[in-house]
């Protein structure tokens, strides 16, 4: 329990915190920003992000990782950006119940027209399932971290027994993440009222379900 706590302090402190200060990883990202966007995942090699960012291959290793660590560097760093968005559009709502909403609407709205992520679902949502998925873990947890903080937060705010919120804030992303990686649905999700709509119905009733009463978390 103890190291699952750290790891999502960790994960959620990339999301919280200030983008890195070391010029020549942002280097990197930029580049592989750029060549992901153009050519997109499958297309794409280490090699093509090196020379785009004017280093060895040897030195995007040592720096980065391999095309997988780049990628979800990449969406890590694109998720801290949004992040801010979110908080500014939820920061003057007056209850929890509000700030899930318009959270919700936020970022479906953001990542849906956003020129790398919401690119890459279009186009290669096969490819990106594993980034946005538990398999391989960072950008799920941290996203799971950031909401079960806000959750923590606001909840304290208005006098709420304590409870872990972590169970409700990974429902709300895995629900959010199905959406975007399928939006093939019975449930009409078009436009910021819809979506609205949806949040209130589905995800606001989440944060009464007491954990307890849940199954037994790892």
């Amino acid at each position: 329990m103890a190291a699952r706590s750290t790891d999502e302090a960790l994960l959620a402190g990339a999301l919280d915190g200030t983008p890195p200060s070391d010029a020549l990883n942002e280097q990197i990202l930029d580049a592989a920003r750029e060549q992901f966007m153009t050519f997109g995942l499958r297309r794409s090699t280490v090699d093509d992000v090196a020379k785009r960012a004017g280093v060895s291959r040897v030195t995007v290793y040592r720096r980065i990782g391999n095309k997988d660590s780049l990628v979800s560097a990449c969406l890590l760093r694109e998720y801290r950006r949004f992040v801010v968005e979110v908080d500014r559009a939820v920061a003057p709502l007056p209850t929890t119940e509000d700030r899930i909403v318009e959270g919700f609407v936020t970022v479906l709205r953001h990542i849906r027209e956003h020129p790398l992520v919401g690119g890459l679902l279009r186009l290669e949502p096969e490819i990106m399932l594993p980034f946005l998925t538990v398999e391989s873990g960072p950008a799920l947890i941290a996203m799971r971290g950031y909401v079960a903080g806000r959750l923590r937060e606001a909840g304290r705010a208005e006098g709420r027994p304590q409870t872990d919120p972590t169970p409700v804030a990974e429902l709300m992303v895995r629900i959010t993440v199905s959406f975007l990686l399928n939006p093939v649905s019975c449930f009409e999700l078009d436009d910021d009222e819809q979506l609205r709509t949806f949040a209130r119905s589905y995800l606001v009733p989440l944060i009464a379900i007491p954990s307890a009463d849940g199954p037994r978390l790892r």
